[in-house]
């Protein structure tokens, strides 16, 4: 094709494409690109075209690339490997058949359609990805609110250590209370609480040693004596009583 031929087709483009078309060289331009149909999330996208024609031209295909635009700076707004590699292959394919004719202006609306056609399924892929990192955290936030199952073993663990605590707890419990009181009364105390059971007593004294109130007041299943319930009051008079009682001779 003669250069006023290939002129003549780059008026016609600088007339449907005046802001977006950049007249490089006499056989060279380049032309923003954007798509057929706004896509959400990604409205604002856009290309460049850049074609070569050589002097055979249009009974050849011409040279064809796809590039960000110079002001672009985000990498979400670039085209991917794989997108380049099939808009290209497309272009390729819709030129080989306009083979003879100009075909500038049918390459940038295929490529505008199709480049419809790739945004749209990136922008799914985008919403797929983001329902499942939505799911992940949901999952992730349901875990934490039912805990651990329960299994026999982590009950049995959980109750051994449960009552140590509160053992534990109890013992402190008792040591503070008993700080104010006598040694006579914390020994008191403490041969009340650790009392054995009817069944202790049996096992250890046999039947001799298991009498009636041992038996009434400690078989087993009875619950321990409290400390805080020892009535140092009740224990003094009793001792004292004890102490002024009269014993009268024999002689008497």
């Amino acid at each position: 094709m003669s250069d006023e031929v290939l002129t003549e087709e780059f008026e016609v483009l600088e007339s449907i494409y005046p802001e977006e078309l950049n007249r490089i060289s006499d056989r060279e331009l380049s032309l923003i690109v954007e798509p057929e149909e706004p896509v959400y999330g990604l409205s604002d996208f856009k290309i460049t075209l850049r074609v070569s024609y050589p002097p055979e031209y249009p009974d050849v295909y011409p040279e064809v690339a796809l590039e960000p635009i110079e002001e672009s700076e985000r990498e979400e707004d670039e085209l991917t490997a794989e997108e380049n590699r099939r808009l290209l292959k497309s272009l390729e394919e819709i030129g080989n058949e306009n083979i003879g004719m100009a075909m500038t202006f049918t390459l940038v609306s295929h490529l505008r359609e199709q480049l419809t056609v790739v945004l749209l399924e990136r922008a799914e892929r985008i919403k797929r990805a983001e329902t499942e990192k939505e799911r992940r955290a949901i999952e992730e936030e349901e875990a934490k609110t039912r805990g651990t199952p329960v299994t026999i073993e982590s009950f049995l663990k959980w109750r051994t250590a449960f009552l140590a605590e509160q053992a534990e707890k109890k013992r402190r419990q008792d040591d503070d209370l008993m700080k104010a009181w006598t040694p006579k009364e914390r020994e008191e105390a403490r041969r009340l609480t650790t009392r054995m059971t009817g069944r202790q007593l049996f096992e250890k004294g046999g039947p001799q040693a298991l009498n009636l109130e041992d038996a009434a007041l400690f078989e087993e299943g009875t619950e321990s004596v409290d400390v805080s319930m020892f009535d140092r009051t009740e224990r003094g008079q009793t001792a004292e009583e004890e102490g002024s009682g009269l014993h009268l001779s024999d002689s008497d």
